[in-house]
C-alpha cells in the first residue's frame, strides 16, 4: 500500500515501526544488567515469578523476531532506494554505497560512543553485498536466502555441538583447563558471571561515560567485525528474504488478504510452539548456558524465520484494513533510525553511571517497566515531527552525508 499524496509505501513503514519498537523491549535488558541476562533469566537477578514469565514472553513472542523484521525491511528498503535512484537518473551504485558507508560510520559512532549492542555496522557490512543481487528475480533471491541461511544453520549446529560437549565435559571428574576456560567463556555470554567478573561489569557500567567509552575502544574494538563473522550470514539471509518480499509485493501490501492470512496461519502458531518447546528445554536444563546458546542460535532458526514471515503477513494484512493506529506507527517507522539511536542515548542515561545509574539495581521486570514509556514517546513525537519535516533528525543526517550536501528538511 502506498501512502496517498506521498512517495511512501505505508506497509514498509508500519512493519519497520513495529520492529523498532519491539527491538527495544528486549534490548532494555542489555542496558540494565550483564549481557548474559539477555539470553537467560539466570544471568543476573531473579529468575522466578514475574521476571521468568517476562523472559518466556519475550523469548517466545519478541526476541529475534523484531530484529528479523527490521532486517527484512532493510533488505526491502535497499532495493527500493536502488530502484528510485535508477528512476531519477542518479547512479544506483553511488547512491547505495554512499548510504552504506555513511551508515557504517554512524554505526561505529553508536557502538563506541553510546552502546555496545549496535546493529548498524552489521547492516552496513551486509548491505554492501546487496547491490550485487539488485537484478536478481524473486526466485533467485529466495534461493540465495535459503542457501545462506542453510549454511548458517549448519555452522550454528557445529558450534552448538561443541558447546554441548563442553557442558558434558564440565560435569566429569577433573575437567581440563581448556574445558574450564571454555565453560567460563560460555557463562559470560549465556549465563551468570563469576563474582569477580560480575563485580567488574557492575563497576564499569556504573562509572562515567569516559571510562565506559575507553573500555569499548580498548577492550571491544574488534567486536563489530566479530559480530559480522557470527551474525553476518543470518543477517544477509534475512536481507535477501526482504529483497524477495519487496520484489514479490509481499512486504509492500500487494498480496491479497487470503494469502496473508494463510501464510500467518501456517507460520505464527507453529513457530510459537517451537519456541515454547525450546523455553521448556532451557528450563529443564536449569538454564545450562550451552543449552541456552544452542536453543537460541540453532534450535530457534526455523521457528524464528517462520514467525518473522508470519508477523510480516499479519501486519501487511492489518495495514490493508487501514486501522486507526496505522499513521502513528508508520511515522515511527519513517523515523526508525532516529528512534533506534535516541532510545540508545536515553537508555544509556537511564541505566549507566553517567546518568541515573540504575545498572544492576533493577530486575528484568523493573527494567521492562520503562519500555511502554519509550513506546509512547516514539508514537507521540514521530508523527508531529513528520508533519513539519521531511525526515527524522538522524535520517536527515544519513541522507545529507550520503549525498554530500545538506538536504532540505523542512516540508
Amino acid at each position: 500500500m502506498t501512502a496517498a499524496g506521498a512517495d511512501r509505501i505505508v506497509t514498509l513503514d508500519v512493519i519497520r515501526g513495529i520492529a523498532v519498537m519491539g527491538i527495544f523491549s528486549v534490548n532494555v535488558v542489555t542496558f540494565s544488567m550483564p549481557i548474559g541476562s539477555y539470553f537467560s533469566p539466570a544471568g543476573y537477578g531473579s529468575w522466578h515469578g514475574y521476571d521468568y514469565a517476562l523472559w518466556v514472553a519475550n523469548f517466545v513472542l519478541i526476541d529475534g523476531k523484531m530484529r528479523g523484521l527490521f532486517t527484512l525491511l532493510f533488505g526491502a528498503s535497499t532495493m527500493l532506494v536502488i530502484d528510485r535512484a535508477l528512476a531519477t537518473g542518479r547512479s544506483p551504485a553511488r547512491a547505495h554505497y554512499a548510504r552504506m558507508i555513511t551508515l557504517l560510520l554512524l554505526g561505529f559512532a553508536h557502538f563506541y560512543l553510546i552502546w555496545f549492542g549496535d546493529i548498524l555496522t552489521l547492516y552496513a557490512f551486509c548491505g554492501i553485498v546487496l547491490f550485487a543481487v539488485r537484478r536478481w528475480p524473486v526466485h533467485w533471491l529466495v534461493a540465495g536466502a535459503i542457501t545462506v541461511l542453510l549454511i548458517d544453520v549448519i555452522a550454528m549446529g557445529v558450534i552448538s555441538a561443541s558447546l554441548m560437549a563442553t557442558s558434558a565435559a564440565i560435569g566429569r571428574p577433573m575437567p581440563t583447563i581448556d574445558t574450564l576456560e571454555s565453560w567460563r567463556s560460555l557463562n559470560e555470554g549465556f549465563g551468570a558471571l563469576d563474582p569477580k567478573a560480575l563485580a567488574s561489569d557492575l563497576a564499569l557500567y556504573r562509572s562515567d561515560w569516559g571510562t565506559i567509552t575507553h573500555h569499548r575502544l580498548a577492550e571491544q574494538a574488534t567486536d563489530p567485525l566479530e559480530q559480522l563473522g557470527f551474525a553476518g550470514p543470518e543477517t544477509l539471509g534475512y536481507m535477501l528474504v526482504g529483497a524477495a518480499g519487496y520484489r514479490s509485493g509481499f512486504l509492500t501490501g500487494r498480496w491479497d488478504g487470503v494469502r496473508y492470512r494463510k501464510l500467518a496461519l501456517w507460520t505464527v502458531m507453529p513457530g510459537m510452539a517451537g519456541f515454547t518447546g525450546l523455553a521448556a528445554w532451557i528450563w529443564a536444563s536449569a538454564f545450562d548456558p550451552a543449552v541456552v546458546a544452542t536453543a537460541q542460535f540453532f534450535g530457534a532458526a526455523l521457528p524464528r524465520l517462520a514467525m518473522i514471515l508470519g508477523y510480516a503477513a499479519l501486519i501487511a494484512f492489518s495495514v490493508q484494513r487501514q486501522p486507526v493506529w496505522m499513521a502513528r506507527v508508520a511515522a515511527v517507522g519513517r523515523c526508525a533510525l532516529s528512534n533506534y539511536l535516541c532510545t540508545s542515548i536515553v537508555a544509556g542515561f537511564v541505566f549507566y553511571g553517567y546518568g541515573l545509574g540504575l545498572y544492576g539495581h533493577v530486575s528484568r521486570g523493573q527494567a521492562w517497566m520503562v519500555v511502554p514509556l519509550f513506546w509512547l514517546v516514539m508514537l507521540l513525537w514521530s508523527k508531529p515531527w513528520l508533519e513539519r519535516y521531511r525526515y527524522g533528525p538522524f535520517e536527515w543526517v544519513w541522507r545529507s552525508l550520503s549525498r554530500g550536501k545538506l538536504e532540505t528538511i523542512h516540508i
